[in-house]
């Protein structure tokens, strides 16, 4: 009787097409980077195809490899559509998912949702990762990561749409009250601009013009900030007018404790996504996941409610 596995090194091949690298694979999967590599070197054997092109610089995937690859995925995206059927059934999500968030936004709007998701699957093991760098999910290990602004490595990802980012001019009653309020863009000149930026940096505030280009204006002010919380907080004290974006400020315009300045004045709008790899199958907790955020930020955001 044969006894031979025969899916046998499989795994280990997948996680270092995710990975890109023995190295990394290797962190990942608690292993010698040397024990990575005849693993691979048996799955080639017993394949009688080269996996990989290897050379000192880089490690890339040969023609049959990308086959083996995609079957290999196809395989798994079977496998884990009938766990995800047996999931539904238990109405339960189990395992690891890490997921990195921006630091307020993903505090504000996004960590709920997931709290919410743990609360209702004790067996899921959330890693939350809230931080404004760029994270890069093949180095960082991340599963699923929101970003707000274009995609520059979209070729590599799948990206879900969860709306728009729009910015909005606010300032607080009692300065409009003491200063007046602008009624042109230029009229910003000659008023406190609470900027974003530190060191005398200031960064640009983005208008469309009426063909819908963007458009950059140098402001200035008496307050440089580098957290888009502190500005708020400057612009509810009444020390000028900001540029913020809409889910930041939303509750202060409802409750009157800022006023939007400039209103038909049109800004610079970003996109939000949830993020993943492009060569890894949707598992059922992503897909939850995903789920769940475009239920609750599409057609209308959250803060628009």
């Amino acid at each position: 009787m044969n006894t031979t596995d025969p899916f046998r090194g499989i795994a280990i091949f997948l996680q270092v097409v995710q990975a890109g690298s023995f190295t990394h694979a290797a962190e990942r999967l608690d292993m010698s980077k040397s024990g990575v590599a005849k693993s691979i070197s048996c799955l080639e054997d017993r394949l009688g195809i080269q996996l990989f092109q290897r050379t000192t610089r880089r490690l890339s995937l040969t023609d049959e490899g990308h086959r083996f690859s995609d079957g290999c995925l196809r395989a798994l995206a079977e496998l884990e559509g009938a766990q995800a059927q047996m999931t539904t059934q238990r109405h339960e999500l189990a395992g690891r998912l890490r997921i990195a968030l921006p630091m307020v936004f993903g505090r504000r709007w996004v960590l709920p949702a997931l709290l919410d998701i743990a609360s209702m699957h004790p067996r899921l093991e959330l890693d939350v990762n809230l931080t404004d760098r760029h994270s890069d999910l093949v180095e960082d290990g991340i599963d699923l990561v929101i970003r707000i602004g274009p995609l520059q490595d979209s070729a590599t990802l799948v990206a879900k749409p969860l709306g728009v980012q729009q910015t909005v001019l606010v300032a607080h009653p009692d300065y409009l009250t003491r200063h007046g309020a602008p009624h042109t863009q230029d009229d910003l000149q000659r008023h406190a601009c609470i900027t974003l930026g530190s060191g005398g940096q200031a960064r640009p505030w983005y208008f469309r013009d009426r063909h819908g280009r963007s458009q950059p204006l140098a402001v200035r002010g008496r307050l440089g900030l580098n957290h888009s919380e502190a500005i708020l907080d400057a612009a509810l004290a009444g020390h000028g007018i900001a540029l913020l974006p809409d889910w930041l400020v939303a509750k202060h315009l409802s409750s009157g404790h800022l006023k939007r300045v400039l209103p038909r004045i049109r800004t610079q709008g970003f996109p939000i996504y949830a993020v993943w790899q492009k060569n890894q199958h949707l598992s059922a907790k992503i897909r939850h996941v995903v789920d769940l955020l475009t239920e609750r930020f599409v057609p209308k955001a959250p803060w628009d409610q």
